[in-house]
């Protein structure tokens, strides 16, 4: 397997030894992550944990959402989850499903 290095070459033409392959790194997220979000069956206004969203990220904007449960109403909310929304939840530690669609 020939290994491109990620930093161009020295000038010399001596190419710096690749680096080890170590997996994915974790990015550690603080417990006190918290997110504003809003009911809108009982118009509710409250901060959620990390823990109480979820995120399913699909092909397309329609199957993109977060998932959360009121816990002023109980009722189960589905929003849609845009860019900026998906790089929020995901940096500060909601759990992401992945869709995938039948080929």
């Amino acid at each position: 397997m020939n290994r491109t290095p990620l930093f161009p070459a020295a000038a010399s033409g001596i190419r710096p030894a690749p680096l080890p392959c170590t997996g994915p790194v974790t990015v550690p997220v603080p417990a006190a992550v918290r997110f504003r979000a809003a009911c809108p069956d009982c118009r509710g206004r409250f901060e959620l944990a990390a823990a109480a969203l979820r995120l399913a990220i699909g092909a397309t904007s329609r199957t993109t959402f977060y998932t959360f449960t009121c816990p002023e109403c109980g009722a189960s909310v589905r929003k849609p989850a845009g860019e900026r929304i998906i790089e929020l939840l995901t940096g500060g530690g909601v759990r992401t499903l992945r869709l995938h669609t039948a080929l």
